[in-house]
């Protein structure tokens, strides 16, 4: 038996997602198949073919949606410090302080050495809008821009905090200044597959005895305007009008068309039992392991199959448990016809083929990038809390090129244990064993 000084468990969390902001709210869009896929608002229709996409729609970044805050002291600097984050930066030091909120935490209760943050987030790119005066000001006689004119005339009509909004280790020092989190502090930018580092990341740091909290959480936004041009370029994406949006998302279907672009964040409070314990903490469930693999080809061409099979046999035998052990896995079921295809392959590969339950909760949101992992993990401790699984939306026609057993209907249980999946298409998996919490 792991002493409970060992053991890691999840105290809180909380998600921004495209289906909810609130436990109950999400856990409603999930059982009743509410998809957070809609016409999309935040992208010039001129400037992108995109007519659909899973946009946050009730996340402002007024100072509301960063929940009950401590004191004043902190409500106004974090009201002062909104306005040098960029969206996905928001949403992840709100999903971050709402799960501080949610795991009871309060200033004085915890020595600050002792709490610590992780958090990841996707490559953060500038807004074009962010160098509009700038062109205009490094333009000649003939209204034409000039490089040459750019250092002198342009450089100065930028934003001079500009740099600040779009670092990928502002999440973490926004949090940890704010909440006075003085633990280990780490940022990581592994796209998709960095939900399940980073709480690989806080466990080890738990477990290595450095500290007895930590924030563990990840934001991404695939919606910004650049964000889409790139995806454009290197992906299969789904382009369809506004009346097919709710249909558009559907993981491991036979007749899927490609992957929908979204945004969102999760975090997660880990901390040992012991100290749980301690202090009268709600526990939600138990972290056994967490495992990240890369596999690329001499040329650099990513191997999904075989990231996705070496990320389940490595987290399944940090557990130790063997594959039997596991009820279901939360799939990152992108929606396009190779990657899916790839991962289906790496999960039977590990479990059997059409043997182990899958759940694909992108098909209610689409890819949140870095976002979508810490988002996927909490709706698996959602099934877990409600003792069923939630379906898939969309899979009608099983394909046969995914030999995977894809949960249709709201009336399977969930069992007691879980993985959740996450990859990159760089080749990059990460995976993460979670128990419902028992005592023994």
């Amino acid at each position: 038996m792991v002493a409970e000084s060992r053991r890691v468990v999840i105290t809180g969390w909380s998600n921004i997602s495209p289906i909810g902001t609130t436990k109950s709210v999400i856990a409603e869009s999930l059982r009743n198949g509410r998809s957070g896929v809609g016409p999309l608002s935040a992208l010039p229709p001129d400037a992108v073919p995109l007519r659909v996409g899973g946009e946050v729609k009730d996340f402002t970044g007024a100072i509301h949606d960063f929940g009950e805050l401590p004191s004043k002291e902190i409500q106004k600097g974090l009201r002062k410090a909104v306005k040098v984050m960029c969206r996905e930066c928001q949403m992840g030091v709100a999903a971050g302080q709402l799960a501080i909120n949610d795991a009871g935490i309060v200033p004085g209760m915890v020595d600050p050495a002792r709490i610590g943050v992780c958090f990841g987030s996707d490559y953060m790119v500038s807004s074009p809008e962010e160098f509009t005066e700038g062109f205009r000001h490094a333009k000649d006689e003939n209204g034409q821009f000039r490089y040459s004119l750019w250092a002198e005339q342009g450089m100065p009509q930028l934003f001079p905090l500009w740099l600040l909004k779009y670092l990928p280790n502002m999440p973490a020092s926004h949090l940890g200044i704010y909440n006075d989190l003085r633990g280990p502090s780490n940022s990581l930018t592994l796209r998709e597959a960095t939900a399940n580092v980073c709480l690989m990341d806080a466990m080890n740091t738990i477990r290595g005895g450095r500290a007895d909290i930590m924030l563990a959480g990840s934001t991404g936004t695939r919606l910004s305007t650049m964000k889409v041009m790139h995806s454009l370029q290197q992906e299969e994406l789904a382009i369809v009008d506004d009346q097919e949006s709710a249909a558009v998302s559907r993981p491991f279907d036979r007749h899927r068309c490609g992957m929908v672009l979204g945004e969102g964040a999760g975090a997660m409070i880990l901390e040992t039992l012991s100290h749980a314990k301690s202090r009268g903490a709600p526990i939600f469930a138990e972290v056994l392991s967490a495992c990240s693999v890369a596999a690329i080809s001499k040329s650099g061409v990513a191997d999904l199959r075989q990231a996705v099979r070496l990320a389940l046999t490595g987290a399944l035998k940090l557990a130790n448990l063997p594959p039997n052990r596991i009820d279901f896995v939360v799939a990152n079921g992108l929606s396009t016809r190779t990657s899916d295809r790839e991962e289906a392959m790496g999960i039977a590969d590990v479990f059997g083929p059409n043997t182990v339950a899958v759940m694909a909760p992108k098909s209610f949101f689409g890819n949140l990038g870095a976002g979508s992992g810490m988002v996927e993990l909490a709706i698996g401790i959602l099934a877990l809390q409600e003792g069923l699984l939630f379906p898939t939306l969309n899979y009608e026609t099983p394909d046969p090129e995914c030999p995977v057993r894809v949960i249709r209907s709201g009336d399977v249980p969930s069992g007691d244990v879980f993985v959740n999946l996450c990859f990159n298409s760089q080749g990059q998996a990460s995976a993460a064993v979670i128990q419902r919490f028992c005592e023994g």
